[in-house]
């Protein structure tokens, strides 16, 4: 695990260097930043777009050596925006924010990513791949055309023992269904020492309950609408924790404390949304 960065909450400026295509509504931004190249996986900046606004990211690239990425799917006027950056345009980012993925050390590990939680996990999965004697990772999406980061996945454990499986909701690739349908069935024949998840809320549910369940450590990453990312205006509040400072990671115990998890999310006005 790379050291603790600790932020500065002045945007950085930093230039796109590399723009990547990685689904028809996916894409991913690189750039050159110190600190956030250091963050540990897990981790989220704040990206701002001139003109337009600043959202939090998680970071999808994190080589420690000042090259990072961020992977934006294309859901309103700000991802709208990074979607249509080129090479050369200026982004400002702060962070890295929040508590990232605590690094299992050996044994049999499960990862969990639905939609572009692969993005928030893939990093987390590269390190894996070093440290794990064994790794299941389930990958999921709507279907096949939006599965997300499977040949780096496959390059990055290459040299591992590893089973890579995915699904799709329209059954296009992989299994019929939901990621989460697979984890479980994989936590029902396996005796795991780590779980890790990180997707839509309701298949992230399913996992932390079984996960119970089985007594597997479970570690799982939370989005929820962040305007300062540093833990003051209170736009992130879940129960009793703010999820830009004391997540975005949650281990299944505190979700067991949150009857909201898996149940609604609020907007900006507060009004709670079904998720």
């Amino acid at each position: 695990m790379v050291g603790r960065v600790e932020p500065t909450h002045r945007p950085r400026i930093v230039k796109v260097e590399e723009t990547r295509t990685d689904t028809p509504s996916i894409r991913t931004l690189m750039f050159t930043d110190e600190q956030c190249s250091k963050a540990d996986p897990g981790q989220f900046a704040m990206v701002w777009i001139p003109g337009v606004d600043e959202i939090p990211m998680s970071l999808s690239y994190l080589s420690g050596k000042g090259y990072c990425g961020i992977t934006v799917r294309l859901v309103g006027e700000a991802t709208q925006a990074l979607h249509a950056a080129k090479i050369g345009d200026n982004l400002g980012v702060r962070g890295p924010y929040g508590n990232g993925f605590k690094i299992a050390e050996g044994g049999k590990v499960l990862v969990v990513g639905g939609g572009t939680g692969i993005a928030c996990v893939a990093p987390l999965i590269e390190r894996l791949s070093t440290r794990s004697s064994e790794l299941a990772i389930v990958v999921g999406a709507r279907n096949k055309s939006e599965l997300l980061f499977l040949e780096r996945i496959k390059k990055a454990t290459a040299k591992a023992k590893t089973r890579l499986l995915a699904s799709t909701d329209d059954g296009s690739y992989g299994s019929k269904g939901l990621a989460s349908d697979i984890g479980i069935t994989l936590m029902e024949s396996t005796k795991f020492d780590a779980a890790y998840a990180c997707g839509p809320e309701q298949m992230m549910k399913r996992i932390a309950e079984k996960c119970l369940d089985k007594a597997i450590p479970l570690q799982a990453s939370l989005e929820r609408l962040m305007k300062c990312g540093i833990g003051i205006c209170g736009s992130c509040v879940i129960g009793e924790y703010r999820v830009c400072k004391e997540g975005p990671v949650f281990d299944a115990e505190a979700l067991r404390s949150l009857p909201e998890f898996g149940v609604y999310r609020r907007d900006a006005s507060g009004t709670k949304i079904k998720v």
